[in-house]
């Protein structure tokens, strides 16, 4: 059961099938929606992560994963095949990525209300399920605080119309959205990707953050931009790092208040100041991630660690 202290993540889990010229391929627990709620967990929060996992050798590798950080695992009891993902690495760690997903979420009561609740990815778009993300989305605001990470894959975004306009009805219902300069690129051709973030601004969020990979990350305010730069870190592989990014927003802005149904008002009005320390929180929480193999965010202390280095 979830209560107001708790975060709650609504989405898929993936296997990713790592692939790196002359090695062996890596199977690693993945999903964005997942890996926010395993770096939320490490991060000391309660998480709950709303899903579909199989019950074969990735489903159970996945559980397990999700076990072993203290993440809550719920799904709506129907049996289906564990979503995979096949990654491949650059020499520079840079991922692409190819798809075998089904997503099927089915009506599942969420109760008592949880206090925050997070989406995006495939879950957020993929039909059928995605139409129970948005209806959870929607009861949940009355109580909860909602952030959307879109975190565009376009092999699994369908025809690009359409998916602007499932992605602008999610953006609409949240307080917070993140979104990667890339994603902004695929969703809006030729537009910069401060433009259309700050068109998304005006359709309902408090904030909107843009990452931008080593030029560092930007939040649109009410008020003007505020900007951090990118932690310096040498890379291993970028898998995860905007879901780590993710976690380590929702981390700080739970220490700044800034979470539940009764702090919308007080998001609404954030200082730039708290708005450039949860920047820093997500930019250092994401360059842990990218120093080492995998979906793997930082705990709380290694994310004090990377602060202090920087």
């Amino acid at each position: 059961m979830l209560d107001h202290s708790e975060l709650l993540v609504v989405g898929e889990c993936v296997a990713d099938i790592v692939r790196q010229p002359d090695r062996e391929d890596r199977v690693h627990p993945g999903g964005s929606p997942a890996n926010v709620a395993y770096g939320l967990a490490r991060l000391g929060h309660r998480a709950t992560l709303l899903t579909q996992l199989g019950p074969d050798p990735n489903g159970r590798l996945i559980r397990d994963h999700l076990d072993s950080a203290g993440v809550t695992v719920r799904t709506d009891g129907r049996t289906a095949p564990t979503p995979s993902a096949a990654v491949t690495l650059d020499a520079a760690g840079q991922a692409t990525y190819a798809f075998d997903v089904g997503w099927t979420l089915g009506p599942v009561a969420v109760e008592p209300a949880p206090g925050h609740v997070h989406t995006g990815s495939i879950g957020a778009v993929a039909e059928p399920g995605a139409a129970t993300v948005l209806e959870i989305v929607r009861a949940a605001r009355t109580t909860a605080t909602v952030s959307y990470d879109p975190n565009v894959r376009p092999a699994l975004m369908g025809e690009r119309g359409a998916a602007v306009r499932r992605v602008e009805e999610c953006v609409g219902l949240s307080d917070l959205v993140k979104a990667s300069d890339e994603d902004l690129a695929w969703l809006y051709p030729g537009e910069e990707p401060e433009k259309a973030a700050a068109r998304w601004l005006e359709h309902g969020p408090a904030v909107v953050l843009v990452t931008r990979g080593g030029a560092g990350a930007l939040a649109l305010l009410p008020g003007g931009p505020v900007a951090v730069r990118a932690a310096p870190v040498e890379v291993v592989d970028t898998v995860g790092a905007g879901d780590a990014f993710m976690s380590g927003t929702l981390h700080a802005l739970a220490a700044h208040g800034l979470i539940g149904a009764g702090a919308r008002d007080r998001l609404r009005a954030v200082r730039r100041d708290a708005v450039t320390d949860v920047l820093r929180h997500a930019v250092a929480s994401a360059a842990v991630t990218v120093s080492r193999a995998g979906a793997n965010p930082p705990d709380a202390k290694e994310l004090r660690e990377a602060l202090a280095r920087n």
